[in-house]
């Protein structure tokens, strides 16, 4: 399989966002040894403390990134959807300090890091795009210890939302005011440090306010203007414009 297979157009015009390619750069790309497989949701691309000398890059469905404490609580630090690469830390590093788990069924393909590292090595605008978007994954985790240590849950719930539905949109997965959420209420607690019971709460005051409409997991945001003032959402963390 190749880059330019079915299923990497989301992952093509990220790169494309990130570093303007040359017709070289993208051959480089196209030429990359990959390994494509499908796995169901709640399986696990990677654990923590797992050696990994692999890339993993999302072409369809979502998955989150994650850590545990010692006594098995869990904190998800990321969530990713078609055209994000999880994991390019193991470019350099080799050990995973996180784990790497499905919440929807998913489809990705597997590169080996040598491989994509040599590519870096030897194109420097693909560089400058995996460099980006590892600069990218800093600010929005920047931006999560700012909404799980300092925003109320109302807040945490609607940025999250915010967050995701700005990211689709981004990825060219839909418009932002419509989207069907592929995470449960525990992935939801589990992202922004509230219980089940919370959230829950959260997400009814969301749609009683009119900020939401949900249909189980099928959500509406009424008014995107009030969604984000009510949110303290302001993108421009997310760098969609990045190079």
């Amino acid at each position: 399989m190749h880059f330019n297979d079915d299923g990497f157009g989301a992952m093509t015009r990220k790169l494309e966002r990130l570093a303007k390619l040359n017709e070289q750069d993208r051959d480089a790309l196209k030429n990359l040894p990959l390994a494509r497989k499908r796995v169901a949701a709640g399986q696990h691309l990677l654990r923590e403390g797992e050696e990994s000398t692999t890339c993993y890059m999302l072409l369809s469905g979502y998955a989150c990134r994650y850590k545990t404490t010692r006594t098995g609580s869990r904190q998800i630090v990321s969530f990713h959807m078609a055209g994000d690469i999880v994991d390019l830390q193991h470019l350099l590093l080799s050990r995973a300090d996180h784990s790497i788990q499905a919440i929807s069924d998913l489809t990705f393909a597997a590169t080996p890091a040598a491989e994509l590292k040599k590519v870096a090595q030897t194109h420097p605008t693909i560089a400058e795009a995996l460099w980006r978007d590892t600069l990218i994954d800093a600010s929005v985790f920047r931006e999560w210890v700012l909404n799980v240590g300092r925003r109320d849950a109302k807040q945490r719930i609607a940025h999250m939302l915010c967050e995701f539905a700005a990211r689709r949109e981004t990825a060219g997965l839909g418009r932002p005011t419509s989207f069907e959420l592929p995470m449960t209420q525990e992935d939801i607690a589990d992202a922004t440090g509230l219980t089940n019971v919370h959230v829950n709460r959260m997400l009814a005051q969301l749609a009683a306010e009119g900020l939401i409409a949900r249909d189980k997991r099928q959500v509406e945001i009424a008014d995107w203007d009030r969604m984000r003032r009510a949110a303290d959402f302001d993108a421009a963390y997310l760098h969609a414009q990045a190079a």
